[in-house]
């Protein structure tokens, strides 16, 4: 999709040519030096009671009198910022993406002026309201025809929307690869898969990319990882893509991805209802390689390794057990008590492989529990660190990426559950607190570096209508990425 910025005079608006002019609206009432002509349909919508000055009402008139637009639609924001821009944009792009809107306009009235996290949120809002899964789906409806978009802004503001355009481009497109990436099928986004389209990655944005089988993972000594692979007749698969943007000598930030292409639960076999939904285990992976096609576009002085350890969970005769003890890479060995809590076993040795890039930084990111969706819901992921500093720098990422997480506990009592009879830990502790326990036994295997764990199982899809991956958390990462680049 193009996106561009437009200059056009508020008293303009009625000759800008256009199939759809969005105007966004902040306050209580009408603004002052709007163009006569979308004024006067303003005020005539709101005596009529067509339209309120209350955050989420849009308005949408086909045809509108005296405007060379062909569409005209109103949208309320609660306030200025960049989050409740985005939201507005959103709902009325719910109502203009149905119809024939190939060139779209957006103008905002009422609030302060526009900055580049405006131009970034509209960006979003047009990315999300277009994408349409279709790979596995050929009956699947036409696309919305929604191909550009302009904002329209005084010319004092267009260097900094320019630039929030590009950024928001960047990572629309990573969080696009990664929604394509995790809608698709168990049986088509296979650990192979994963490791073939990373390597894409690397020939178009010049990453070193390397992937390693079975057999070499088995040589590097990843036990734990290996565990989890066993029960499935798809090969694993460890892939390391390493971009290097910044000083040789600089210390990397490494994003680890959990990439569970398909998770049965193992012999600790899940439930049958919504298990389909468990090809959205590999968010986490998904969401790390959008955030890598975000960083190849966007090429901040920084450098960053992606880390994605790969493989389904599956019942079989050789399936690990119940009761089973691993021994991970960093020598510490697993009591498997439940084989469906099976991400945390190939995070651990992905961690400790981390250890040998020296880095500044480790994020791992992982549909990991869903303890976590009952503690915040849909809304926020779960951020868990033991560095205050990191949390406080993916905290701020959250905020102005619009990708909210929120900081969870990491208190030393939190270990106790995870203590084993037959091995130097466990892979699971009682059911209180599941989120942190997780959290915690990660934790064991992060000891040489900052570390922080975001929990994306409530966030990384939807169900029900509106059934499928949401891309999430690309925006956060990518916006901690860049902030350390300018750090």
């Amino acid at each position: 999709m193009d996106f561009k910025i437009q200059l056009s005079p508020a008293a303009g608006l009625a000759n800008l040519t256009t199939d759809a002019l969005l105007v966004v609206l902040v306050g209580p009432a009408a603004p002052a030096g709007m163009d006569k002509a979308v004024g006067g349909l303003l005020s005539d919508a709101v005596k009529q009671g067509d339209f309120e000055f209350k955050a989420g009402r849009c308005l949408y008139l086909h045809r509108p009198a005296n405007l060379k637009a062909a569409r005209l639609a109103f949208a309320a924001a609660a306030d200025g910022s960049a989050k409740a821009f985005k939201t507005a944009v959103a709902t009325a792009l719910g109502q203009l993406k149905a119809l024939g809107v190939v060139d779209l306009a957006v103008a905002s009235f009422g609030g302060e002026a526009l900055t580049a996290a405006h131009a970034e949120a509209l960006v979003a809002a047009s990315g999300d309201a277009v994408y349409l899964y279709r790979h596995t789906k050929p009956s699947a409806p036409v696309a919305p025809k929604l191909a550009n978009v302009s904002l329209l802004a005084a010319k004092a503001q267009v260097a900094a929307l320019t630039k929030g355009l590009r950024q928001g481009q960047a990572v629309a497109a990573g969080v696009a690869l990664a929604r394509e990436f995790a809608n698709r099928p168990g049986n088509h986004a296979t650990p192979s898969y994963l490791a073939a389209e990373a390597k894409k990655l690397g020939k178009q944005f010049g990453f070193k990319v390397e992937v390693f089988d079975r057999k070499q993972i088995a040589k590097i000594g990843m036990g734990s990882f290996l565990a989890v692979a066993q029960g499935s007749d798809e090969p694993p698969r460890f892939i390391v893509m390493q971009y290097h943007g910044g000083a040789k000598a600089q210390a990397p930030v490494v994003l680890v991805g959990k990439g569970i292409t398909f998770d049965s639960g193992g012999i600790s076999l899940k439930p049958g209802a919504e298990m389909d939904e468990m090809k959205f285990d590999m968010g986490g992976a998904a969401s790390v390689l959008g955030t890598m096609r975000a960083i190849g576009e966007l090429r901040p002085k920084v450098n960053v390794v992606a880390i994605i350890p790969s493989c389904e969970n599956m019942p079989s005769s050789r399936a690990v057990k119940p009761g089973d003890v691993v021994r991970s890479l960093s020598g510490q060995t697993i009591e498997i008590l439940n084989t469906d809590a099976e991400g945390r076993l190939i995070l651990c040795d992905a961690l400790t492989y981390a250890e040998r890039f020296k880095p500044g930084a480790v994020v791992d990111v992982a549909t990991l529990t869903g303890a976590c969706v009952i503690a915040l819901g849909h809304h926020n992921s779960g951020l868990f660190s033991s560095d205050d500093a990191l949390a406080s720098e993916l905290l701020a990422a959250s905020r102005s990426a619009l990708d909210p997480a929120w900081r969870m506990p990491l208190d030393d009592e939190y270990d106790e559950g995870l203590k084993s009879h037959f091995a130097d830990v466990a892979n699971l502790a009682g059911r209180a607190g599941g989120a942190i326990t997780a959290a915690k036994f990660l934790q064991r295997f992060t000891a040489k570096y900052p570390w922080a764990h975001l929990d994306i199982a409530g966030t990384a899809w939807k169900s029900g209508a509106a059934k499928g991956a949401t891309g999430r958390p690309v925006p956060l990462l990518t916006h901690f990425v860049l902030a350390r680049a300018a750090a």
